[in-house]
């Protein structure tokens, strides 16, 4: 599972809404004057879908044995697809820190003009990160971070606090006229970061909200087994709350199993991350599930649209600078029976 981010980070965006990949932005900018000059020799453009500069870009990232990090093959792959000017250098991708260096070191050797790395282990990478950068080589560093920003040009990735944040939201303002409301917390795995992230998030929303009281958190582990015997346990525990906030939408499929098991409709749950299974659920709207909180996998497409980017030495559309960002941080949007229409096509197996 992903590991943190810079700033509050796992799974908002600085442009907009989290469904949107970058490449909404990466457009040439245009100007209501109708005259026309004649730009400077060494003018640097917006990035934007005209054919441009043909870029090679290596992609590494880890094994895909989560439904999202599937996704976020899929995304990079299908996004590098868009573009005739972009060559799409993917490995087979790997949990082993060691096999995931030897890929990448492989895609430097061959000279790729940008790399596009999620690493299985951010610390673990930050030096072969560091040799590409060395190398002349930009790196776009995909949610895990590296330990030092001299290892990668740009860093873009979810806000697992902003999950929590936008959980606790939803939920606060659902049961903010239920007098002694009651929530319950099915976290992810409890030694990683990110799970502490999303529940201080999640904390500190449901602080403005003085007649929610939290009564239960219980740790899964980000899979459907995890997910459906740990919410067994919390159903047996807690014969009553009205909320349920779940971590992960992949482990949601274990917990919803366990919910119907036990007969249980007396709340409403909130799922995370973004699943094509938790989007069908909303919109059919027979169930506890009413909404989930974003970790869009299209930040792999925007990735590669960054990476498109700079390799063509152009900046991002919309910004005033020549430059794109040094970091870009997504943002956790609540996906419910509203707007789930608009998110179906995002949503992964």
């Amino acid at each position: 599972m992903p590991e943190p981010t810079p700033v509050t980070s796992r799974r908002g965006l600085l442009f907009g809404t989290a469904a949107v990949s970058a490449g909404a932005l990466l457009v040439g900018c245009t100007s209501n004057d109708t005259t026309s000059e004649k730009p400077a020799a060494n003018d640097r453009s917006a990035a934007d879908d005209k054919p441009g500069k043909h870029v090679t870009i290596g992609f590494a990232g880890p094994q895909a044995d989560h439904g999202w990090l599937n996704a976020i093959n899929d995304n990079a792959k299908s996004r590098a697809k868009k573009y005739g000017d972009v060559t799409l250098e993917i490995t087979e991708g790997s949990n082993d820190t060691a096999a995931q260096i030897g890929q990448i070191e492989t895609l430097i050797n061959k000279k790729v003009d940008v790399l596009v790395v999620l690493p299985a282990d951010g610390k673990a990478l930050t030096q072969v990160g560091l040799k590409a950068m060395r190398a002349g080589i930009p790196v776009v560093n995909l949610d895990r971070i590296f330990n030092s920003p001299q290892a990668y040009r740009c860093w873009i990735g979810g806000d697992n606090y902003g999950m929590g944040l936008s959980a606790g939201r939803y939920i606060g303002e659902k049961l903010k006229d239920k007098p002694n409301a009651r929530v319950v917390e099915l976290a992810g795995l409890d030694n990683l970061e990110l799970t502490k992230q999303r529940t201080q998030g999640f904390d500190a929303a449901l602080k403005n909200y003085p007649n929610i009281r939290k009564v239960a958190r219980q740790a899964a582990e980000f899979t459907v087994e995890s997910g459906q015997s740990k919410m067994a346990q919390l159903l047996q525990a807690q014969s009553r709350f009205d909320a349920l906030w779940n971590h992960d939408d992949d482990q949601g499929v274990g917990a919803l199993r366990a919910i119907k098991q036990a007969g249980r409709d007396d709340f409403l749950m909130v799922g995370g991350a973004g699943a094509l299974s938790a989007f069908q659920a909303i919109k059919a709207d027979d169930g506890v599930l009413k909404a989930t909180v974003l970790y869009p996998p299209t930040m792999a497409a925007s990735a590669i649209d960054l990476a498109r980017a700079l390799g063509q030495g152009k900046g991002v559309g919309g910004l005033a600078e020549f430059e794109i960002p040094a970091s870009l941080t997504l943002y956790s949007a609540v996906v419910d029976k509203d707007n789930v229409g608009q998110y179906m096509s995002t949503g992964f197996r």
